[in-house]
């Protein structure tokens, strides 16, 4: 049997009501409690640049895909034009989107056509 090490130190913060709200659903929406959330967090400070931005191209990549299939199943034809507007909006988006789909746990389809 391996031994788990003791959690004996810890460490505190203050936060108001609202804060605690919000870090109560992060850790829910990861499906911890808020003691191993903020436990996780706190260690993981060093956070990799690299995955964010290979999220920020794959977001980047998935939003001109879902645009480009969008407007082909409409029958629309694309344009260069339009499809150099699709790549510019998605290049101009796509830190903001990793950021984003971080915090909120995951990737959907939502407001597809939009993206």
């Amino acid at each position: 049997m391996v031994k788990l090490a003791l959690r004996n130190k810890s460490v505190g913060t203050k936060v108001t009501a609202a804060e605690f709200d919000a870090l109560e659903r992060r850790a829910h929406a990861q499906k911890l409690t808020l003691s191993e959330w903020v436990r996780a967090e706190l260690l993981n400070i060093k956070k990799e640049d690299g995955d964010e931005v290979l999220l920020g191209e794959l977001l980047a990549l998935r939003a001109i895909l879902i645009n480009l299939l969008f407007s082909l199943g409409k029958g629309e034809r694309l344009t260069a034009e339009a499809m150099k507007e699709l790549i510019e909006r998605a290049d101009r988006d796509k830190a903001n989107r990793a950021a984003g789909r971080r915090t909120d746990g995951g990737l959907s389809v939502r407001n597809a056509a939009t993206e």
